[in-house]
């Protein structure tokens, strides 16, 4: 018995890293698991039956219509109904902006945000339909995967960051429309060690300096597990609309744009009158969070 017994999820990209650890986790807590890839899930699917649990490998591409609608018809199908659904897959192609190609830009922006937007609304279809019919789905459930470098920028990703970004706003919007029927959206902005970040020579020190110091794993993508678990579980019927970063073992909430100082008048603003408006306003204003969520 775990707090997602009997539920059935979908989690897209889980042939390896957070994917991965997330289907397992999921399962551990007695949910039956859908395990998305287009990479071999055979592996993933064998573990999570070791484990006890039910799972069922499915190798639609969800950035693709007709593949996202199969994916989700896939697990109603399959286990009888669908309750949660984990937003993971994704891919880097980082180049500093000057040298990135248009075919750089659009597999990031393709995968991560078609990726999301896909399995989504097949999925809100589907529940809402329950709805109607007057037999909805108790507690429905979607989590996005966005990211620090799109809530607070890195360079060499504006592909990525923008992607993520874009998940991010996604994910508040989505919310909001989805909640008529029940259905709550939230996000995490995840840092772990995987495939994707064990090129980022910095991190992977920090990784190893703090597991050598305390033991303590900080960048296992196992970390980022119970937190999407918990979403995706009914425990968490009354958050929807959030972001949160997760690293580790440190959980916090990402909070949107916030409007800062401002000025107005009763008139057009002059251009010139700009000059000294501007700078003022930025002297009042809080700086940008950098990825490590200290001012720039």
């Amino acid at each position: 018995m775990g707090i997602c017994d009997g539920r059935v999820v979908i989690v897209t990209g889980a042939a390896g890293g957070i994917g991965r650890e997330h289907a397992l986790e999921f399962a551990r807590q007695g949910a039956k698991v859908v395990v998305n890839d287009l990479a071999s899930t055979d592996a993933v699917v064998e573990e999570i039956r070791a484990l006890g649990g039910e799972a069922q490998s499915n190798s639609d591409n969800i950035a693709d219509w007709d593949g996202a609608e199969n994916l989700i018809a896939s697990a109603v199908d399959h286990f009888g109904r669908l309750d949660t659904l984990v937003n993971n897959a994704g891919v880097l192609r980082d180049k500093m902006l000057v040298n990135m190609t248009v075919d750089q830009w659009d597999a990031v922006i393709h995968i991560h945000l078609r990726g999301t937007f896909c399995p989504t609304r097949h999925a809100a279809a589907y529940w809402r339909q329950q709805h109607k019919s007057g037999t909805p789905i108790a507690a429905p459930r979607i989590v996005n995967t966005s990211s620090p470098s799109g809530l607070y920028g890195n360079i060499g990703q504006t592909n990525y960051g923008a992607a993520k970004a874009g998940i991010a706003s996604f994910t508040v919007i989505a919310a909001e429309e989805l909640s008529r029927f029940g259905i709550t959206v939230n996000a995490i902005a995840p840092s772990a060690l995987t495939q994707m970040t064990e090129g980022l020579t910095g991190y992977v020190a920090m990784v190893e300096e703090v597991k050598a110091r305390t033991g303590f794993d900080v960048g296992s993508p196992a970390n980022i597990s119970p937190l999407v678990v918990w979403l995706g579980s009914d425990e968490s019927a009354n958050v929807t609309g959030r972001v949160f970063n997760v690293h580790g073992g440190s959980i916090s909430v990402a909070e949107t744009w916030v409007a800062g100082p401002g000025v107005s008048k009763d008139a057009r603003w002059e251009p010139a009158e700009l000059t000294e408006v501007i700078p003022d306003l930025l002297a009042r204003a809080r700086p940008n969070s950098t990825m490590a969520g200290t001012p720039r």
